[in-house]
């Protein structure tokens, strides 16, 4: 088995490419799963995607993003709904079984979290049938709690998992994201949790580096440049049996600005020595 059989470039990590050029690149690297955004999924034309990967012998991992589901005003809400059933239909088509999901941030002028997880719990019960009924499991994200305020009010795996465990394990899941998660003492614990009820859907890897840059979003780094244990989670999401794909999503200009085979050439190279 190659020592890549497992990675899987998320689309982002080099977000100069173009889909042809990450196909491609990824090909010739190895590395036999993709990670796909919406956006520019959705502006080459998700079909022509679709048959784009599968062509190229590449699997989709997973798709992002679905999820802002916190707004509390009636037609928002259902304009959510709409779109992330979009977002399922997408997924379908292009043969992943994961749907990534950013929960949403506090609605403007609001300071209760605990409203807004309900309004995600809500959502996610009118969604998770329609996914299920065409192969797609949602995946629940806890993001950094830096985001909180304005991106995902599920801020650690537990707030995750406390969601995901109201509904069935093949419909709804959690995504390990080592950027989001590291700072957390109870992660072995939670990861052991998600484990033991086959709630693991997806496992991301980026490092924590600083200082921050302005913003936050663009501040994930290289594998190596920080302050993640990359060994020390891949250990512990196998331990529960989790054999699926190890996805490196990584947002940041320094990565985009060079040569997309030198930068996945590196990423392979890293996920060798820092990961396996």
């Amino acid at each position: 088995m190659s020592a890549l059989s497992r990675l899987s470039l998320n689309q982002e990590t080099i977000k100069q490419w173009s889909l042809p050029e990450l196909a491609e690149g990824c090909v010739k690297a190895g590395v036999p799963g993709v990670g796909l955004w919406r956006e520019p999924v959705q502006k080459y034309g998700v079909a022509a995607a679709a048959e784009l990967v599968r062509n190229a012998g590449l699997s989709v991992t997973s798709l992002c993003r679905g999820g802002f589901f916190t707004a509390s005003e009636p037609e928002a809400r259902a304009t959510a709904l709409a779109d992330n059933r979009r977002a399922i239909d997408e997924a379908a088509t292009l043969g992943t079984d994961t749907l990534v999901l950013v929960s949403g941030g506090l609605p403007p002028g609001s300071r209760d979290l605990f409203a807004a997880r309900e309004r995600i719990a809500d959502a996610l019960g009118e969604l998770a049938p329609y996914a299920a009924d065409h192969g797609v499991r949602l995946a629940i994200e806890p993001l950094h709690p830096m985001y909180a305020s304005d991106r995902c009010v599920v801020s650690t795996l537990a707030q995750a998992l406390d969601l995901a465990e109201r509904f069935p394990a093949e419909q709804v899941g959690v995504v390990v994201d080592t950027y989001h998660l590291w700072w957390d003492d109870t992660v072995a614990a939670q990861i052991a949790r998600a484990g033991a009820s086959g709630r693991i859907a997806a496992f991301q890897l980026a490092d924590w580096v600083t200082p921050l840059p302005e913003g936050v979003l663009l501040g994930r780094g290289q594998l190596g440049d920080g302050s993640v244990d990359f060994r020390w989670f891949r250990e512990q999401v196998d331990a529960t049996g989790y054999t699926g794909p190890i996805e490196v999503e990584i947002f940041n200009p320094d990565l985009w600005a060079r040569d997309g085979a030198e930068v996945l050439a590196e990423v392979a190279d890293r996920y060798r020595r820092l990961v396996l």
